[in-house]
């Protein structure tokens, strides 16, 4: 058997390693830099700022552990008395970002280490797809034929369009991590996650930032109790949050340094906000567009390839997976849907499940979330009960001086009637085969906290298998930890 995968992002790449484990020949076509989005202009890159970013907070909250910090340019001295107040601390934007770039070019290096298999052969160029079991590559016009392909070539950030959307220097996540300098002032167009970690971000860098959003609450498909949250502590951060806006045009200010102004319409009023850059942070669009969909069947539209619970297109020999394929833009998604694509391709069946999948957002506090919304919960007429816990009454985050957040647990209460076609069978797996929930099965939680991230496995594992509130209860969880916030 031998395949193509068009994109050497995670979903490609990984799924590329998986073949090739499988005894699997794979011809891997990437015209960029393998890692795609994700290690190149998303999520390594933004991480590495997030990081510099929180070290810089905790140098700055440093007195309050009775630790000193002394600019060694002052006249400062070290061995004098003193309370423990920090000195003078600075950013150094160019170390931040030639770590950076070292960060990228390592992992890169890690990739292609990982690549170097006598069963995956990788071509650099642009592919286009011939027919059912044809590709050519561009520029050398190489043509490569296999059992099935597999499309995985990704999003690029979208475009606003109003006038003045593409004005030079206007700025998508892509151009925004190889700015040369921290910007006095900062607007960001666009409250979803990529949007709010780049103004938590370049807040504690220094700059003035306002973030504009079109929908009612940031991050609009989270918890809402949990954006609220996370709204107040950006706030907090001197960062003005402006939800229910309309970005209706922008345009260059002639005053030197001045940048651009932006004007919005919220609640019927017309306004404005006068920055140095602006973000533009409002999605992203798959890219479908000139790799040859149409010559083998493919179908498609705007919003992506469509594709079945196998990742499987209308065209029975390609496969689509990854953000190409619109649903979830998360590279471990694209990772699980090309695992999933080549277990059908080899005739494997109950593979990995794609409906429980985490996401978190890496703003300082993190938040994370995992299964179902309250509000989804009723919109599905799911009968749910709601518990909190709270990480001030964690020994572990009160000793780490990060008390601020929450754990929101949903659970189903059937006490009432809980019918749902979409529920989960109480195994790893996807949604379906059980239209009734257990009393007390967890359907989703959502966190607003430190290392919200990383805590957010344990429940989405939780989630996976069916468990209930008493599964999560009877589980011992060491001391003193931030998992102990999950003692509901």
């Amino acid at each position: 058997m031998k395949i193509i995968i068009i994109g050497a992002g995670p979903g490609g790449y990984e799924t590329a390693l998986e073949a090739a484990k499988r005894g699997i020949e794979t011809v891997l076509i990437e015209q960029g830099n393998v890692g795609g989005t994700c290690l190149n202009e998303g999520c390594i890159p933004t991480k590495v700022l997030c990081r510099s970013a929180e070290v810089l907070e905790e140098a700055r909250s440093a007195g309050e552990f009775g630790v000193r910090l002394y600019d060694i340019m002052s006249s400062a001295n070290p061995d004098s008395a003193g309370t423990g107040e920090c000195g003078s601390v600075r950013i150094d934007f160019g170390k931040v970002q030639n770590r950076k770039a070292e960060v990228v070019a390592q992992l890169r290096s890690g990739v292609h280490t990982l690549l170097d298999n006598k069963l995956i052969t990788l071509v650099k160029g642009r592919a286009v797809i011939k027919d059912a079991h044809t590709v050519t590559v561009s520029g050398s016009q190489e043509e490569y034929s296999a059992d099935c392909i597999i499309v995985a070539t990704g999003s690029s950030p979208a475009a606003l369009n109003v006038p003045g959307g593409d004005l030079p220097g206007i700025m998508t996540s892509r151009e925004i991590l190889d700015i040369g300098d921290v910007p006095g002032s900062l607007c960001i167009i666009g409250a979803g996650v990529i949007g709010l970690e780049f103004a938590s971000v370049f807040s504690s860098f220094g700059s003035r930032v306002t973030v504009v959003e079109y929908c009612g609450q940031i991050l609009p498909r989270f918890d809402s109790d949990l954006a609220k949250r996370l709204k107040q502590s950006l706030t907090k951060r001197k960062i003005e949050i402006i939800t229910s806006a309309a970005v209706k045009s922008l345009s260059c200010v002639s005053v030197p340094s001045a940048g651009y102004k932006i004007e919005y319409e919220s609640r019927g009023n017309r306004q404005e906000v006068v920055a140095e850059k602006v973000l533009v942070a409002v999605g992203r669009c798959p890219n479908v567009q000139g790799i040859g969909l149409e010559n083998a069947g493919v179908e498609y539209t705007a919003k992506g390839i469509q594709v079945d619970e196998n990742m499987r297109t209308a065209c029975p020999s390609v496969y689509a997976i990854g953000d190409v394929t619109g649903r979830m833009m998360l590279a471990h998604v694209a990772t699980s849907q090309g695992l999933r694509a080549l277990d059908h391709i080899c005739g494997w069946h109950g593979s990995i499940g794609l409906s429980v999948v985490p996401s978190a957002v890496f703003t300082i506090p993190e938040a994370a979330a995992v299964g179902l919304t309250e509000d989804e919960c009723k919109e599905k007429h799911i009968a749910c009960k709601v518990m909190k816990s709270f990480f001030r009454s964690n020994g572990k985050a009160v000793a780490m001086g990060q008390t601020d957040g929450f754990v929101k647990i949903v659970t189903a209460d059937c006490r009432e009637s809980v019918q749902d076609e979409t529920a989960p069978s109480g195994k790893s797996g996807d949604m379906g085969g059980n239209p009734v929930y257990r009393d007390g099965q967890i359907l989703g939680c959502h966190i607003f906290g430190p290392h919200a991230a990383d805590l957010i496995a344990e429940m989405a594992a939780f989630i996976s298998m069916g468990a209930t509130v008493e599964d999560l209860r009877s589980t011992i969880h060491a001391h003193p930890t931030l998992s102990e916030v999950f003692r509901i």
